[in-house]
């Protein structure tokens, strides 16, 4: 890999944001933006891509495979907000399952020792980037080819 990735946990209210290593081997949590506007929180996100030399953005994409064919769902808004991000920055942009990462991001926090009315956005970014990368170690995904 040619650079940092930074993972994005999107969310309707908050988005959490998380930052690996230049080896891509590891990743930390970065940060938590409270939403305001698109424009707005693509050009927070920007700036952060630009602080942190990023190279590459991973979103987590909730799936649910219990959803009907034709409905809208949650990964719906997501992929529409990240086609609308897609149209500011000439990053790639990598969708990744995030599911289950909530309820982990919860654990994690406490293993943390954060109180449980602790935002912890950052900490579900942290574990869809991680996800990729160990992904990516075992062969499971691959990384665009303008990062290899």
């Amino acid at each position: 890999m040619k650079g940092r990735l930074l993972g994005i946990d999107h969310g309707l209210k908050r988005i959490g944001l998380a930052v690996c290593d230049s080896s891509g081997l590891v990743a930390r949590e970065l940060s938590i933006i409270q939403r305001t506007s698109n424009a707005d929180d693509f050009r927070r996100i920007l700036h952060i891509v630009g602080e942190q030399r990023v190279v590459g953005l991973v979103v987590g994409v909730p799936v649910n495979p219990e959803a009907l064919p034709g409905e809208y769902t949650q990964g719906d808004t997501v992929r529409k907000w990240i086609a609308r991000l897609a149209a500011v920055t000439p990053l790639p942009i990598i969708e990744w399952d995030e599911q289950l990462t909530s309820t982990d991001a919860r654990e994690l926090s406490i293993q943390k020792g954060r109180k449980m009315r602790d935002r912890i956005d950052d900490l579900a970014a942290r574990l869809i980037l991680q996800s990729y990368l160990d992904a990516l170690r075992d062969g499971l995904a691959e990384l665009p080819e303008v990062l290899r």
